[in-house]
């Protein structure tokens, strides 16, 4: 498994314990280039989480694609190996932002 890959994995064992509705979306060449590796609503709330290994840095499409979310009103999460186990904290601030209108 590569480095990105284990941070997925641990992502989504995190998000399923959490009971978090998301998907991972299939791209092959038939979807957009740059979605977010993980799409997901929580609580009624839309978020979107980018994973990277080793501190990788988003591309120009990701990052084009993580603005959109976030001026429509969604969430979006860079996460990597030094930040995946404060997931469950970005969520809880993801609520607490989204009770009172401010993503």
């Amino acid at each position: 498994m590569t480095p990105e890959g284990k941070v997925k994995a641990k992502l989504k064992t995190m998000l399923d314990k959490l009971g978090i509705y998301y998907f991972t979306p299939a791209t092959g060449g038939y979807g957009r280039s740059g979605i977010p590796d993980i799409i997901g609503c929580h609580n009624g709330v839309f978020f979107a989480i980018e994973c990277k290994a080793n501190g990788g840095k988003t591309t120009a499409l990701q990052d084009r694609e993580l603005k959109r979310i976030k001026e429509v009103g969604g969430f979006t999460l860079i996460v990597d190996e030094s930040n995946v186990a404060s997931v469950p904290a970005w969520f809880r601030e993801m609520e607490r932002s989204s009770l009172s209108g401010s993503p």
